[in-house]
């Protein structure tokens, strides 16, 4: 089974598939990471040095190749499921998690983290609510497609994994 982890920027998909992955005795891969790995460069890096629609072409194949993954727990980018038919993809061949959060929280977490994101990195603090607001009604027609749905400032594990086997079983 794979499990794909979608949200926005900063929703904590990292840390959660890697804590979800540890209780399932599952494997975890992050698709970032994954691009910065194979590539040698950061998501910031090629951003500036290259655009967005090539990195979302690298981006669109790299989760084609976790077809081949089995028992896993993929965190994709924040825009992953809305570029191409990335969000049909998931759905067909995975349990797909949507870490929801509010917008507030959402800009207070991205303020506390230390990796800068590329889509954000020229906005001026006092724009970054109105940007991520935007931003995020933009993508909202692809998380809301998400098998599961779970409120990142009141989310508790236990009932999580709850849905996923619940969610296995039927199939």
């Amino acid at each position: 089974m794979r499990i794909y982890l979608i949200g926005y920027m900063a929703s904590g998909k990292s840390n959660l598939g890697k804590l979800l992955a540890e209780k399932l005795g599952y494997k975890f891969l992050d698709l970032d990471y994954l691009f910065e790995e194979r590539y040698r460069i950061s998501v910031l890096d090629f951003f500036e040095k290259y655009d967005e629609d090539i990195f979302r072409k690298i981006e669109h194949a790299l989760l084609w190749e976790t077809i081949d993954y089995e028992d896993i727990v993929i965190s994709t980018g924040g825009g992953t499921p809305c570029f191409f038919d990335n969000m049909e993809f998931i759905r067909k061949n995975g349990i797909s998690i949507y870490l929801r959060w509010e917008v507030r929280s959402l800009v207070y977490r991205l303020k506390m983290v230390k990796r800068q994101r590329p889509l954000l990195k020229d906005i001026a603090p006092a724009e970054l609510e109105g940007k991520v607001s935007a931003h995020l009604a933009d993508r909202m027609i692809y998380y809301n497609q998400a098998d599961i749905k779970i409120q990142g400032e009141d989310f508790e594990l236990e009932i999580l994994l709850l849905l996923i086997r619940n969610r296995m079983k039927a199939g």
